[in-house]
């Protein structure tokens, strides 16, 4: 059985080209066969016919209001080709290769996507398409509807989003920007419009339905959420809009779930709303800056929850807290589950990695927090994300720098842990950490903190608060010894 493999939509060598036939409408192909003697005509109920026509009218109103604003991205990329591997060989027949050759050569590589205009200043267009599009191109062309070739010029990209701006200089005021919908309000089973140019057929519209929202892809390395639609998106949709019934972009065509490589009817775009702020940030800074508060979040079991007091509520767990950091400046603590940020509810760890990347810098955000069962209230003010800091850097500054699940009947089991011993088991310890500096390990029971006893997650994490301690220090239970771990100083 073949597995499914993601793929994104640009366009990257040279395609095979299908091409589907379009039939005619059936009352008026019926009718042009009746003309000819060769059948007779159908007779559709007026009433009926004239309720298709009022949607394709609709459907024509849409293509013919989007279409002017999509556009075609061409893109040259240079790369180096590998080191040849025969340089260091013996030529006995044609003589040692000359440097030229046995170099790495450098050559320029094609590619074609799709984008759409989203915002005009002055004579400046602004296209909005994806990173693995046009990221790391060198030289970029936009094409528009009309058969003008532009020439482009990257604003900006972000990797992590998979957006980037591309913009085009024109006299031109009629060009077409295209009007940006909401997509928190796009509902499985809504009408939708894919457009783009898939396999180099430029303009082209497949119609489908949402399929289903909220869609996360971890294997395409996106904190992006996505709207998976049916409606066929191929090779070279890559950056086109995902459009409504209204002629408003909901999302930005992206890749699709395939075991061919062409579509199956799973597609993905990402949602409008969350690459707005990035439209903002790349035509002012040229980059996307990420809002950050300094926590590590996780997912929670419902075993987990129990533990922790939570009940079945929906959220994230703070599982660490950075030392220093805005997060812990404004008072929240490992442990803390939140349920809302800004007043609106925290559905998921990736929705909440969303929401606060695109926090403003500098702002208040108000955090709702369930700790030890109780609702508390933290006001945080937003600094920016980092990207230059090291994996290590960041590790040293997480509290505690471990990362706890609960002692269950299986793991006992498993790691031989007899029943008597009370505590929460030590999964896993970040390297350079405080936990790792105390000589925490991987399979330790932490029984006590400070020396008080404790023997859920709640109250693992409620000895923990950091609030007028000086030094915090484990009872930890390994191999049937159980020992105190050295003193950690924290002022």
């Amino acid at each position: 059985m073949k597995r499914s493999i993601l793929r994104g939509c640009a366009i990257w060598s040279a395609l095979a080209v299908s091409v589907a036939a379009f039939s005619l409408p059936a009352a008026r192909a019926s009718a042009a066969a009746g003309s000819a003697g060769s059948a007779s005509a159908v007779r559709v109920p007026a009433n009926a016919l004239s309720a298709v026509e009022t949607m394709q009218e609709a459907f024509r109103a849409v293509a013919d209001g989007v279409l002017p604003s999509v556009v075609e991205v061409d893109v040259v990329e240079k790369k180096q080709a590998p080191d040849n591997p025969l340089r260091d060989m013996p030529f006995f027949f044609f003589g040692e290769p000359n440097d030229e050759r046995s170099s790495p050569r450098e050559y320029e590589q094609h590619g074609l996507g799709s984008g759409v205009i989203v915002r005009k200043t002055g004579k400046t267009y602004y296209v909005l398409t994806n990173n693995h599009v046009a990221g790391t191109a060198t030289d970029i062309s936009v094409k528009l509807k009309d058969g003008q070739k532009l020439t482009g010029k990257l604003v900006g990209a972000d990797e992590r989003k998979d957006v980037a701006l591309v913009s085009f200089e024109s006299d031109d005021a009629g060009i077409p920007v295209a009007a940006l919908g909401d997509s928190d309000a796009v509902r499985t089973g809504d009408i939708c419009f894919a457009m783009g140019t898939p396999l180099h057929f430029a303009s082209s519209v497949t119609q489908g339905i949402v399929s289903a929202v909220g869609r996360s892809a971890n294997e395409m390395a996106n904190i992006s959420d996505f709207i998976q639609t049916d409606a066929a998106i191929n090779q070279g949709n890559s950056g086109g809009p995902l459009v409504n019934i209204y002629g408003e972009v909901i999302g930005i065509n992206t890749w699709i779930a395939s075991q061919s490589g062409g579509s199956q009817g799973l597609g993905f775009a990402i949602a409008i709303n969350n690459v707005k702020k990035a439209i903002d940030d790349f035509i002012s800074r040229g980059k996307v800056t990420y809002g950050w508060v300094g926590v590590a979040l996780s997912d929670l079991s419902k075993e987990y929850k129990k533990e922790l007091g939570v009940g079945d509520k929906n959220g994230a767990f703070v599982s660490q807290i950075y030392r220093g950091s805005p997060a812990q400046k404004g008072g929240m603590q490992a442990g803390d589950f939140i349920v809302s940020l800004n007043r609106k509810p925290v559905e998921t760890v990736n929705q909440l990695v969303r929401s606060v990347g695109d926090l403003t810098v500098g702002e208040n955000a108000q955090f709702e927090v369930l700790r030890g069962g109780k609702a508390a209230s933290v006001k945080v003010k937003v600094d920016s994300r980092k990207t230059e800091t090291s994996v290590e850097e960041h590790s040293a500054q997480l509290w505690p720098g471990c990362y706890i699940t609960p002692l269950t009947s299986e793991n006992r089991k498993q790691l031989k842990i007899d029943g008597k011993v009370k505590g929460v088991l030590v999964s896993e310890v970040a390297p350079k950490s405080p936990a790792a500096a105390m000589r925490v390990q991987s399979g330790d029971v932490i029984t006590a903190v400070n020396d008080k006893k404790i023997s859920t997650v709640e109250e693992f994490y409620r000895a923990l608060d950091l609030n007028g301690k000086t030094e915090v220090w484990f009872d930890v239970y390994n191999g049937g010894h159980t020992i105190a771990t050295s003193r950690y100083k924290l002022k």
